[in-house]
């Protein structure tokens, strides 16, 4: 790889040279020379694509900006490119749709900004203009750095983002941009607690910063902590009542938060004025879908790929519903989306999954999978899974979480018996486990709670790369009253997601990776292992397209390998722990659903209620992939559906290795 990309870098510095120099002849033979070889070089199509502008070569600058608008669909320099040659050629309405995407996938460009501002002004439209101008202006005035800092965020170079966002603020620690960005940069990370510390600290700072508080928000909502990112939200809508932009983002933590009649009455109103807008339309269809309006999601999905068939993310809300049917008209316009080169790379991805599951629902198998596999390559490009440093943290729970450790800290940990936590693999059953349980009387169903996750990453502390297993060794080291205030303070947390039910579901799945720490911390907590036959449910997970986490199942090896370190960690937790699991398959639910039924009830020591076997008759509010299967009553159809994909699953047979067999025997 190094061998490589110093010649690259060699020859995009000569061609950039050359460009500064005026020297667009001798820029575009270089470019020819570099792209003859590396075709899909993002810098050299764009600096080619320059070059053919400055030379009066539009046809072949647009060809280049096709090829690299499929390379790099989200690149805002494309468009941005692409509105200068719409401009050059007097097509006004063309120029300003290019700039409007340029910023959208790269706010920084100022060059976008002023010329949307100038094009605004000439079509008479001075509020559009001054925003615009106020937009350059907000650049102009922007530590240098801190623009660099800007450009690589939204150019995908979180590295070197961050390694000048934080030189610049050991100079600058109060900077309040600095702060945003670098805040922004660990949310892209996925260091949340990072980004809520240094956004609360901004906030303190800069206490009328509205852009700090919309940063806050969204970093709160990752985070689960609902609660307080309603109150943000509250707090900036009663500061300006007629945003638009407030109005949603107060519906949106309002749904969050479980309020749906407030969240769609505010959608409604945006609606009132903004009928076609996306986010809106979306964010509107999720909250009917999660109350149960299944019709209705569909209609404000459906509309928003009418006002915009780029919109993937409409597209795969639909097929996320597992329950509807697309047309031929919408698989034609999902097609067309994927090969516009203005679709974006997260559009591609949710396209890619949506077509999958059109195409699976047709019996066109072979199809669905190729899509199915885009999408995962995808996203699995995003990510930053390996299989083998997951399988170090199975390794260290079963060389630190002992019999011995839980002998010696027996009598530990806050006593309240009120948990009941539903883990395993996602598309294992859980959801269906969920519903059964939420149905009962004393049981309050919540949602999948980041609380125990997110206590594991605190303990394993900062150095997470110099000391991996920290967490679990220090559970060893802890004080026993420790381990007491741990469990209460999860109590207290997850109380928000309560309705005053004596017990309640926490279903977030990977807690299976930490059942000594739930042990210790709530010794009294049941937990149920939704197991399910692995190709089934590996395939399942592969088929599905996760709003977080979950980042091994974007490939057949990986969600194979992980599957059956999973099998291998239950066994480990079934030995040092004998009795504490109840395991629960899913295929034996589907066979005799009220013997599995008081199953549950018996070990959660809650008296038999006719509502559990009839769980699809509860309404209630579900947030995950399954919420309008568990509406449905139970079938068996779904057992077999990876069948139809098994000549493309040779690679997760071969993953799972001898857990297609001694899966359910563990």
């Amino acid at each position: 790889m190094t061998s490589q990309a110093t010649p690259i870098a060699d020859a995009l510095k000569a061609m950039r040279a050359a460009m500064q120099a005026g020297q667009f002849d001798d820029a575009a033979r270089q470019a020819d020379a570099l792209l003859a070889d590396h075709p899909d070089n993002q810098d050299a199509l764009y600096m080619a694509a320059a070059t053919a502008r400055y030379l009066g070569q539009d046809d072949r600058a647009f060809n280049l900006l096709g090829r690299l608008k499929r390379v790099a669909p989200d690149f805002g320099r494309a468009f941005q490119e692409e509105g200068h040659l719409h401009r050059k050629r007097g097509d006004t309405a063309a120029a300003l749709t290019a700039y409007q995407r340029a910023v959208r996938y790269n706010p920084a460009l100022n060059a976008s900004w002023t010329a949307m501002a100038e094009l605004h002004d000439s079509l008479g439209n001075p509020k559009a203009a001054a925003e615009a101008r106020a937009q350059a202006d907000r650049l102009k005035a922007l530590p240098r750095e801190l623009l660099a800092v800007t450009n690589y965020i939204h150019e995908g170079k979180l590295l070197q983002a961050e390694r000048i966002a934080r030189a610049f603020m050991q100079q600058n620690p109060k900077h309040i941009e600095g702060m945003r960005l670098l805040a922004d940069i660990g949310t892209r990370l996925g260091v949340h607690e990072d980004a809520d510390f240094l956004l609360e600290t901004a906030i303190q700072l800069a206490p009328d910063n509205p852009q700090l508080k919309i940063d806050y928000i969204q970093v709160l909502r990752k985070r689960q902590k609902y609660e307080a990112a309603l109150a943000q939200a509250e707090a900036l809508l009663k500061h300006d009542p007629n945003s638009p932009v407030f109005k949603s983002l107060f519906a949106i933590e309002s749904m969050q938060a479980g309020d749906y009649d407030t969240a769609l009455a505010i959608f409604d109103d945006v609606l009132e004025t903004m009928p076609d807008d996306l986010a809106t339309l979306t964010s509107r269809g999720h909250a009917l879908k999660t109350a149960g309006e299944t019709d209705k999601a569909i209609a404000s999905y459906k509309r928003a790929t009418e006002v915009e068939p780029l919109h993937g993310d409409a597209w795969y809300a639909l097929a996320n519903l597992k329950t509807f049917s697309f047309s031929d008209a919408d698989i034609d316009a999902m097609l067309r989306a994927k090969k516009d080169p203005n679709l974006s790379y997260m559009g591609r991805i949710h396209v890619s999954f949506a077509l999958g599951k059109a195409l699976e629902d047709r019996g066109d198998y072979d199809a669905a999978f190729e899509h199915y596999a885009e999408g995962n390559q995808l996203k699995k490009l995003q990510t930053r899974y390996t299989t083998e440093q997951m399988h170090e943290e199975f390794e260290a729970q079963k060389r630190h979480c002992t019999a011995e450790l839980f002998e010696t800290r027996a009598g530990v940990g806050h006593d309240d018996p009120a948990p009941i936590f539903i883990l395993g693999l996602p598309r294992a059953g859980s959801t269906l486990i969920e519903q059964i349980l939420a149905s009962h009387s004393q049981v309050d169903g919540t949602l999948e709670l980041p609380n125990i996750l997110s206590l594991a990453h605190r303990l394993r502390g900062r150095k997470q790369v110099s000391d991996r297993d920290r967490y679990p060794r220090v559970l060893h080291e802890l004080p026993d009253e420790e381990f007491e205030k741990l469990g209460r303070d999860y109590i207290e947390n997850t109380a928000i997601h309560r309705k005053g039910a004596p017990f309640f579901t926490d279903k977030m799945p990977n807690n299976f990776r930490h059942i000594g720490l739930i042990h210790m911390i709530l010794p009294n907590a049941k937990i149920i292992d939704a197991r399910r036959e692995p190709m089934a449910c590996c395939f399942s997970g592969f088929k599905q397209l996760f709003a977080e986490g979950q980042e091994f199942s974007y490939s057949l090896e990986d969600i194979g390998n992980y599957y059956r370190g999973y099998v291998d960690l239950m066994a480990h937790w079934d030995r040092v722990l004998p009795g504490k699991v109840l395991r629960v398959q899913h295929e034996d639910v589907v066979a005799d659903l009220e013997g599995q039924v008081r199953r549950l009830l018996d070990y959660c020591g809650l008296p038999f209620e006719q509502a559990c076997v009839d769980f699809h008759k509860t309404k209630r509010a579900v947030r995950t992939a399954s919420s309008e299967q568990v509406r449905q009553p139970i079938s068996a159809s779904g057992l077999d559906q990876w069948r139809h994909f098994e000549d493309h699953l040779g690679p997760l047979k071969e993953a799972l290795g001898p857990a297609l067999e001694t899966y359910s025997s563990q």
